[in-house]
């Protein structure tokens, strides 16, 4: 699997931007996808996750009720809309792939996904 992120910026506090992640390869679905985001001088963390046909949904605290991800899987894209966006949002937003079959989970780990896109920098300026 192949990911290429796209959409980020540079953006106000309290502005909204989306990123989008296109994947290749015709087994989308089996994938759940999640977004993740590194900062200057700090561990990448989890942002978002889905699951293969966009049941189960996962936040991190930080951006609960800010951002949404979401998925066309007919168009092989995974989606994070990030509103009210914080100075403390900026990072290098990461998109990735974890194998997960037929099953309706989405995990927040970085260590279970095998496979990564090259990351699109998103500022927030104050």
């Amino acid at each position: 699997v192949q990911l290429q992120a796209f959409g980020g910026g540079l953006v106000q506090a309290g502005g909204s931007l989306r990123l989008s992640c296109a994947a290749s390869g015709r087994t989308f679905s089996r994938y759940a996808m999640g977004w993740f985001r590194q900062a200057p001088g700090k561990e990448r963390e989890f942002v978002a996750a889905i699951s293969g046909y966009g049941e189960n949904t996962y936040y991190a605290d930080s951006v609960k009720g800010r951002f949404t991800i979401s998925r066309d899987n007919a168009k092989n894209t995974v989606y994070l809309q990030m509103n009210s966006l914080k100075p403390e949002d900026t990072a290098v937003y990461y998109c990735a792939a974890d194998y997960t079959g037929t099953n309706y989970y989405a995990r927040n780990s970085a260590r279970y996904y095998d496979y990564w896109g090259q990351g699109t920098q998103v500022t927030v300026s104050s």
